[in-house]
């Protein structure tokens, strides 16, 4: 009798599934769920069977899966929504009802390895209908690994973001994208994941395509395009009292507390309960009754359906798992630290996170502006009353020095003095020639008679005239004209300004060889830049705040634009979430945002005692006055004295 021959893996993956093939029943991906999915225990609060009641935003979400005027579908939600867990439906139903090549998308390779291991392979395991279909990993003939699910008819491919072969190599009908906020702006150098994983899709002329999301950053956010695409459609709550439908939004919440203290914390008291008023009508509603009112998708762009693509927006206060006061207390704890604010916005309230929400634009600085004053003679007075100490910070490019000339006062307080442009190469000593003006001159108060000198300038020694700028500092050593050298940090709470206080020497090379050496400073720009950041924020003159000055002195429009230029934004990388500083859209030169950050590291080097330099300028001031108020005797007054009380 002749043996039959062995079978390779794929067969015998495939001649199982041919034994144990169950005719799809037809459904829908939420009906799929409710009769076939078991939630397991590792992953879920409330492990056992699904219940589209439970959360019934869901239903419609999934839905769409089957819907065939639907091509692509958009969740943007907050956490503890249940989104993983509609995806997770999605994969289910399309193993066992409408097999096909699935590409899911994560962020990196290790979310992608932890999703599998934590999520899909549990989900396998305790449904039934998934467990017949899909062999175990450990199975020698099973085909799959940890990042492959073969199954009849399909297989389930998972890969990073961040991985331009893994979202380029396998044709798919399904496309799953998993936090699509969260992924690497380029696979390598291929360009954009998304482009990349649709074009896996377009031979397939029953495609879907699923991107899913917690909100990021407004203006940053990919989930917010692809939202804006489709039809914009929002889960909104009855009103019990007027009838009307509207989003549960946290403006409209209403709470009030207390702060208490509980040894040497302090920590929030909500003193009473959190309840939504309507936009309407105005009435306040408890959170439990909100919970028992009618809700319902409201499309703000329904016509997006023509074109295949549906798109939904959910926040925290929608959930189950979330009562109103857990979101509240997050939001009171979170509120004076913008890092921490930005994650509450994002995975509790569902919204973006703008990062200039408090911080003017251009035309708010520029009415900002102050008049200084004037003299007696009409010329403008230069330093106002408060200036203490003066620094200047340049920032040296291939055609021209840019500088500021920036006052300090008590507790952080800053006033702009003098911001120019010096033209010509800095090669040339004419250049720095010009610069001597800026640095020698006395800068006046409203008493001509009173004056400062800038105490330390700090040269930008960057790009490509390093050594012109050592040669030029180390000439000017005894005006206090230092080089320095900026460092950056990933996160800029990290590291103070400056980032080194003692400087070092370094060599000064002339056509290869080594002519002297000069003293450089190692500053943390990015600490550097999110204080000013901060210190703009500040409303009142006082503590922290920045004053600019009218007239012509070099603070317009276009000033301004340079000084808001960049902002701090997260950024992926390896997996970790860094906060990096990068120019916003719209702002050419950041030139002017250096030279403050020169001039502020240069006041954190010195360190100024500023109640005795205060105290000194009293002192000056009183002796001049008692100067100018002690009688002065008359040339000769001592001798006709004598001759009047002598021999006549």
């Amino acid at each position: 009798m002749k043996r039959r021959g062995k079978l390779d893996p794929c067969q015998r993956t495939a001649h199982r599934a041919f034994q144990n093939y169950i005719p799809p029943e037809n459904l829908t991906v939420a009906e799929w769920a409710e009769k076939h999915r078991i939630l397991s225990r590792e992953s879920s609060a409330e492990a056992g069977h699904w219940r589209n009641d439970r959360t019934p935003y869901l239903k419609e979400i999934m839905e769409t899966f089957t819907d065939y005027r639907i091509k692509k579908t958009t969740l943007v939600a907050s956490s503890q929504i249940g989104k993983s867990e509609a995806l997770l439906n999605i994969i289910g139903y399309i193993i066992d009802q409408d097999p096909g090549s699935i590409l899911y998308i994560q962020p990196t390779i290790d979310d992608a390895k932890k999703f599998s291991r934590l999520r899909i392979a549990p989900m396998i395991r305790d449904c039934p209908t998934l467990k017949n279909k899909v062999a175990d990993v450990k199975s020698r003939d099973s085909g799959n690994t940890m990042l492959q699910k073969t199954f009849s008819g399909g297989m389930l491919t998972m890969v990073g973001s961040n991985s331009a072969s893994g979202l380029a190599s396998t044709p798919a009908r399904y496309v799953i994208g998993d936090e699509r906020d969260r992924w690497a702006e380029s696979a390598g150098t291929e360009g954009d994941p998304w482009e990349l994983a649709e074009a896996r899709a377009t031979t397939f002329y029953n495609a879907k395509m699923v991107d899913v999301s917690t909100p990021t950053i407004k203006g940053r956010s990919q989930i917010e395009n692809s939202f804006n695409q489709g039809t914009r459609e929002t889960w909104q709550h009855q009103c019990p009292h007027c009838g009307e439908y509207h989003t549960i939004d946290f403006n409209n919440i209403k709470f009030d507390f207390k702060r208490v203290k509980h040894g040497k914390k302090k920590d929030y008291v909500l003193t009473t309960d959190v309840a939504w008023a309507c936009p309407s009508c105005g009435c306040i509603c408890a959170e439990e009754e909100m919970r028992k009112q009618p809700a319902k998708w409201i499309a703000e762009n329904p016509d997006a359906i023509e074109r295949g693509h549906r798109s939904f927006w959910i926040n925290g206060f929608s959930s189950p798992w979330q009562p109103w006061k857990d979101i509240v207390y997050a939001f009171l704890k979170s509120k004076d630290d913008p890092h921490k604010l930005q994650v509450v916005f994002n995975t509790k309230l569902g919204k973006l996170w703008e990062l200039r929400t408090d911080l003017a634009d251009e035309d708010e600085m520029m009415a900002r502006r102050e008049d200084y004053g004037s003299r007696e003679d009409g010329s403008p007075v230069e330093l106002p009353k408060g200036v203490l100490v003066l620094t200047c910070g340049v920032d040296t490019q291939g055609d021209r020095l840019e500088y500021e000339v920036v006052g300090h006062g008590h507790y952080g307080e800053t006033w702009g003095i003098k911001k120019g442009v010096i033209m010509g190469d800095p090669h040339y000593e004419e250049v720095w020639d010009r610069l001597d003006d800026i640095v020698d001159h006395v800068y006046r108060f409203e008493d001509p008679e009173r004056g400062l000198k800038i105490s330390l300038t700090f040269v930008d020694s960057g790009g490509n005239k390093t050594q012109d700028v050592y040669k030029a500092c180390a000439k000017r050593k005894g005006k206090k004209v230092f080089a320095i050298k900026g460092k950056s940090k990933s996160s800029s709470s990290a590291t103070p300004v400056p980032y080194t206080a003692l400087p070092k020497q370094v060599k000064i090379k002339v056509n290869g060889k080594v002519v002297g050496k000069v003293w450089l400073y190692t500053i943390g720009v990015n600490a550097g830049k999110a204080e000013i950041m901060d210190c703009l924020k500040v409303q009142e003159p006082g503590a922290k705040y920045c004053h600019f000055p009218s007239g012509n002195r070099g603070y317009d429009e276009t000033y301004f634009n340079g000084l808001l230029s960049e902002t701090e934004v997260p950024r992926t990388v390896d997996g970790r979430t860094q906060w990096k500083w990068e120019v916003i859209p719209g702002h050419e030169r950041n030139e002017p945002l250096d030279c403050r950050n020169y001039a502020l590291a240069a006041f954190r080097v010195i360190d100024p005692d500023l109640e005795a330099v205060e105290r000194r300028l009293l002192e000056g001031t009183k002796k001049k006055k008692e100067a100018q108020n002690k009688p002065q005797r008359k040339r000769g007054a001592r001798k006709n004295s004598a001759l009047a009380g002598g021999e006549w």
